[in-house]
């Protein structure tokens, strides 16, 4: 099937590549002439195991002939073992399941709001954060570009500039209901924060009675070599927003909270019709099976230092950022769309997030081999288009 056929019938809020994905197998994709692709994008960030994983494949296989769809009016064993699970993961945190990160984030702002009760009305988010593009998470989306032909968003907002303390400090005033930050911001070039920024705004929440959220949609469920990429800070927040890579694919997301901010939503102040499926749940409950029982933490650090060690080296790079396989090329010139291009007629797929950044995100199932392999290719494409 070709491009032009796909694309006369669908809507065109997407820069399309020139090339369709017929299929793939752990970090290779290929087209439908069979010519295989390293990618380095993994779906932006969601194949964390590495396409049609074979423990997934099979979960999803099995719970789909015995049970697709019932509905949260119901309890599932799959659902009821993912939260379990999660639970574990976060000190005992309670779960909304969802389809999405944006619902994640929608969850999490509803959440605080009812927890602040009508004093704390007020989000204090940042620049150059990205949290979706539903009416709220928009809101909070700290890139007016995203905003501003959909304006009036939701009330209630404030922005400062990420990894500004001070500015954070006088933003949240008695008014606050939460500050909602990523802990590493992946759209807007895959910005780290300080090491001890984090650990401020914790302090600025407690004093304010504010809740902390992290939107961990993009860094979380491994993708920086632990679970959450808060744990890199040493900070615990109120609130965590999970989905991409938690399914593997698979369309669903989780806000967790503590339980006595949890404890805030009563019957009927949130929903979701497909929210936490029998399927997705089986999904995610084998992701996270994979990912502890193949090592994938430990094996991101290595292999996100490997790529990260070799493209520092590279002429036409400023530098490159990020932690585990969430790494971000910033180039000396505004070329990172030819870079991924380049890459492309090479047989590697990378991303470009703002113009003068390459963001490198994939699989955690990447080996040393491909991570090496991927990392010359990426260099000998900025080198072609920066010489």
């Amino acid at each position: 099937m070709s491009q032009t056929s796909v694309d006369e019938h669908v809507m065109t809020t997407y820069r399309r590549s020139p090339i369709a994905i017929d299929s793939g197998s752990g970090c290779v994709v290929y087209d439908a002439s069979g010519t295989p692709y390293l990618d380095l994008v993994a779906g932006l960030a969601v194949a964390s195991v590495g396409h049609c994983h074979p423990r997934v494949v099979a979960a999803i296989a099995t719970q789909a002939a015995r049970l697709i769809h019932v509905s949260n009016l119901y309890p599932t064993a799959p659902q009821q073992e993912l939260a379990r699970r999660l639970a574990a993961l976060t000190g005992g945190m309670q779960v909304f399941f969802c389809n999405s990160g944006a619902e994640s984030v929608e969850c999490a702002l509803k959440l605080a709001r009812k927890h602040g009760g009508s004093r704390k009305r007020a989000i204090v988010a940042a620049t150059g954060g990205f949290h979706g593009r539903t009416f709220g998470a928009l809101s909070a989306t700290g890139q007016p570009a995203k905003r501003t032909a959909f304006e009036p968003t939701v009330p209630g907002f404030r922005h400062v500039e990420y990894g500004d303390i001070g500015a954070l400090e006088n933003a949240v005033s008695d008014d606050c209901a939460a500050v909602l930050l990523e802990p590493i911001q992946g759209e807007a070039g895959v910005v780290v924060p300080d090491r001890d920024y984090l650990v401020g705004v914790r302090g600025i929440c407690d004093r304010a009675g504010a809740l902390l959220i992290l939107d961990e949609v993009q860094t979380g469920i491994g993708r920086t070599g632990r679970w959450f990429a808060y744990e890199h800070f040493g900070v615990t927040p109120d609130v965590v927003c999970l989905a991409k890579g938690l399914g593997a694919g698979l369309p669903i997301g989780a806000c967790l909270a503590r339980v006595e901010v949890a404890a805030s939503f009563e019957v009927g102040d949130h929903a979701s019709t497909f929210g936490g499926g029998p399927v997705p749940c089986a999904a995610a409950t084998a992701v996270l099976d994979v990912i502890q029982d193949e090592g994938l933490l430990d094996q991101t650090t290595t292999t996100g230092a490997l790529i990260k060690d070799r493209l520092a080296s590279v002429a036409g790079v400023a530098e490159v950022r990020g932690i585990g396989l969430l790494l971000g090329v910033r180039l000396r010139e505004q070329r990172a769309r030819d870079v991924v291009s380049a890459a492309l007629d090479r047989g590697v797929l990378v991303n470009d997030v703002v113009p003068d950044v390459v963001r490198i995100c994939p699989p955690l199932s990447l080996s040393e081999e491909e991570a090496i392999r991927g990392a010359e290719i990426v260099a000998q494409a900025i080198g072609e288009v920066i010489p």
